[in-house]
Formats: C-alpha cells, structure tokens, sequence
C-alpha cells in the first residue's frame, strides 16, 4: 500500500489536488482513503459532495470513546472513495495538531480504515509542529508531496515542510517524493519551482496550471474529474495520479537557508 502525505502553505490548493488525484486513482482502478488533516475539515466536501457531517474530534466531543465504532467516522465518496475528517477543536479552544494526534490514534485503534491500495493524506503545512507533523512522524506517510506556488512564501512554507522531512528521514522511511507545481501564474514560476525542487534534491512531479474549471467544479462542490472528465485539466490530474502511483524518485531534501529563497526568488519572480 502507498501511503502519502500532500503538505504546504495554507491555501495552496492541497485538498483540491489532493481530492483530484484521490478520484483519478479510484478511476484507473485502485482502492483509495483520504485522511483530511486539517480543523476546517473541508478536505473530502469534493468526494463527499458537502463538508464532512461527523468528524473524528466530533465523536470523540460527543461520544464515550468506548461507544464510537469506525462507521460513525468513515464515509464512502465519489466512486467509493473512503473518508476521513479528523476535525478540530472549536475555534479559539485547544490544539488542531493535539486533534491529529487523536483522530489518527483512534483509526488505528478502532482498524476503521478498510484495506486500500493508497492512503492520502491532507494536511495544514505553514506549521509543521508535532500535531500536523504526525503523519511524518509515526510513519503513517511514507511518501511526502510539498504543493507550491512560486510565490515567495508558498515556499518559504515549503521549505520548513523540507526541514521537518528532513529531521524526521533518519529515524524511518518517510522521504521526500517531488514538489506538485500549483501555478499562480506569476513570472518564471515553472522555471523556479524546477530550479528549487534540484536544489532541495528532489524533482517537479507535476505543474498545474490555473484554470477556472477547478472553481466552477468546486463551486458545485465536485473534483474536476467528476464535473467535467473530458476536459484537459481533467487529463492533467488522471497524468499526476499516475505519476504518483509509479514514483520512486524519493530523496532526503537539502533545505536553503532563507537568504537563498529569496534570491532565487527574486531571480525568476523580477519581471514586470
């Protein structure tokens, strides 16, 4: 079984490439889970067709931990995609990554999740503390996306993700698999996420280019795949699935120091 993480800044698009790749597997025949890692449990509205009704942390706030059984927390989404939600505390109260911790704890003690062929992870990346870093920590992602644009901070995030990768490498098997280029069409921006992805000694998987089909699917709460199949940026996350699926380019990554993010970013990002 594969088991990957998508981790990067807020906002970058990770639960939307994350449920577009998670349909297109299902498409090409395999059996997939995603884990959404994130209090706004929005991760599975794409598959699921509407926000998650019942997260982990729900439950768990609701329920004697000894009466909670795996169907209360695990749905079925589009093309039989499992789903997960581990939810968060209510806004302002206690820790989102303490919520990870428990929600990942409980799926293993209940053995809630059924077999699969992938397990993806989704998870808030501008801070790797020990909650959202998890997924690296314990083993339960093997496999490490970082989603960027060439947006200074969208890699200034990407780049402590690289430091936690890093640390957490040599005590398991968790590596870096590739960058996932999310365009924000700015200047140069496939050029630098190449250039940064060598030099954190790993390889652009993919780059997605903007387009308004991603919002107007999301708008009718659906994954690209399913509102529109036949289209090109459809073909673009059936070729990531792919690609995800056949990888086995993974690497321990070389962090920068922040004075060369910027350089580098400066270099590609000048033009106006």
């Amino acid at each position: 079984m594969k088991k990957i993480a998508f981790y990067g800044k807020g906002g970058i698009g990770k639960s939307t490439t994350a449920a577009n790749v998670a349909a297109a597997l299902s498409l090409q025949g395999r059996q997939v889970c995603q884990i959404g890692c994130d209090p706004k449990n929005d991760s599975t509205r794409l598959l699921l067709g509407h926000i998650c009704r019942e997260t982990v942390l729900d439950k768990v706030r609701t329920s004697d931990m000894d009466s909670i059984k795996a169907e209360d927390i695990v749905h079925t989404g589009y093309n039989g995609i499992t789903c997960v939600e581990a939810g968060g505390p209510e806004p302002g109260v206690g820790c989102a990554g303490r919520g990870i911790i428990v929600a990942l704890q409980l799926l293993d003690k209940l053995k809630a999740v059924p077999p699969v062929d992938v397990t993806l992870y989704d998870v808030l990346g501008d801070v790797v503390c020990g909650g959202f870093a998890m997924p690296i920590r314990e083993g339960y992602a093997e496999e490490i996306y970082i989603i960027s644009s060439g947006e200074l901070m969208s890699l200034y995030a990407a780049n402590n993700i690289a430091k936690g990768i890093r640390r957490f490498a040599s005590r398991g098997s968790v590596r870096l698999a590739g960058i996932i280029g999310n365009s924000r069409n700015t200047p140069g921006e496939k050029e630098l996420l190449k250039v940064f992805a060598e030099k954190l000694n790993t390889h652009l998987v993919a780059f997605v280019p903007r387009d308004r089909i991603v919002n107007v699917a999301e708008n009718r709460r659906q994954t690209v795949l399913q509102f529109a199949p036949d289209c090109g940026q459809a073909d673009i996350y059936k070729e990531l699935a792919e690609t995800i699926w056949n990888n086995t380019e993974l690497t321990i990554p070389t962090p920068l120091a922040f004075e060369e993010l910027e350089e580098l970013a400066a270099q590609f990002g000048s033009e106006i």
